[in-house]
């Protein structure tokens, strides 16, 4: 047996660290190879067999997170994590981070107050090999608080400098939707967006979406509609609440978009109770492509969400490894999706409500 073999570790006390240094790769190509998951290259997954076999390495995540002071677990910090959106990104990025060999630890911070006791005990430390922030908007203070840990460090939404974001362009999304009904003709579109109250963080995609929606009408030569936003009240009632107040003004629009689909579920709701036509005297547009959307025959600007949750733990993957190049800033694009609550106004205006 050759010296250098002979100085290994006895077979027994081998470590995923000394497998990976025997074939050349990290310790997450390692744990991606013996479980025959992710895009390792047959060659390098054999090379990793042959130096597993030759050390009698046998994968024990507990095991070799003592010996190797890894945990092969991500930190998964979001908010909200009941709603779609939320529920969705995690679901995307936990399947891809379990294929590569890793566990979760999920953080969920319902409101900014438990946000800010969040990093102010910082508890991820020890317990992640990395962490994956989801649309979480970050004070400086926060984010020297994550750097703080010197560990790879990934957001989905929040774009924060020389930190691998992926995202969406909220803007251009919202801007797609306004076209959709410019097209159509339409000239009097309203906006219903939610506003956070105290409790809450403030997402930086809701205020992109509204500019979105000010800089498609005033392209057309149109003035924005003051946006009406929803004080204290999320999801389908708070769409729900927001278009009774619309339908209560003196000038009914022809069309509504909504920030997020849920908004826009609730609007249809409270119209198709009120006997006002979707879409023949209001038209409806979100954003998302929800669930929901096709069971309502909602028009949508789609958004492929577990998509953006699996791709933002291929970036942190790739940190671990090493080989991240290329783009730091992840835009995935978004498509509208055509369905049966828009079409042409009606030419006649109708004043004082419905």
């Amino acid at each position: 047996m050759p010296e250098e073999a002979a100085a290994r570790p006895r077979s027994r006390h081998a470590s995923i660290l000394d497998v990976a240094a025997l074939a050349g790769v990290s310790a997450a190509t390692v744990s991606r190879s013996l479980r025959g998951r992710g895009s390792v290259s047959p060659t390098t997954r054999q090379r990793v067999l042959d130096a597993a076999r030759e050390l009698s390495y046998s994968a024990s995540p507990h095991a070799s997170g003592l010996a190797s002071g890894r945990t092969t677990t991500v930190g998964i910090v979001a908010p909200f994590i009941g709603r779609w959106y939320f529920a969705n990104a995690v679901a995307g990025a936990a399947d891809a981070l379990a294929e590569a060999g890793y566990d979760v630890l999920l953080y969920h911070l319902a409101d900014a107050a438990a946000r800010d006791r969040f990093f102010e005990r910082m508890p991820l430390a020890r317990r992640v090999d990395a962490v994956l922030t989801m649309t979480m908007p970050l004070t400086e203070e926060h984010t020297l608080a994550l750097r703080a840990l010197d560990m790879p460090f990934v957001t989905l939404g929040a774009r924060i400098p020389d930190v691998p974001c992926v995202r969406i362009d909220d803007a251009t999304a919202m801007r797609t939707a306004v076209h959709h009904l410019l097209h159509q003709g339409h000239e009097q579109i309203a906006m219903i967006a939610g506003i956070e109250d105290d409790r809450q963080f403030g997402f930086l995609s809701s205020a992109a979406r509204r500019l979105g929606y000010r800089q498609a009408l005033r392209a057309a030569g149109l003035e924005p509609r003051p946006e009406l936003s929803v004080a204290g009240a999320f999801g389908i009632e708070g769409g729900a609440r927001a278009m009774a107040e619309l339908m209560a003004g003196p000038t009914l629009p022809t069309a509504v978009v909504a920030e997020y689909d849920e908004l826009a579920i609730g609007a249809l709701r409270t119209l198709r109770q009120a006997s006002v036509a979707v879409p023949g005297r209001v038209s409806v547009v979100g954003l998302d492509d929800h669930e929901m959307a096709s069971v309502v025959d909602l028009t949508t600007v789609a958004q492929p969400v577990r998509e953006l949750g699996a791709r933002a733990a291929q970036l942190l993957l790739e940190l671990l490894d090493g080989t991240l190049a290329g783009d730091l800033d992840v835009v995935v694009p978004t498509r509208l999706v055509v369905r049966g609550t828009t079409a042409a106004p009606i030419v006649r205006a109708v004043d004082g409500g419905c």
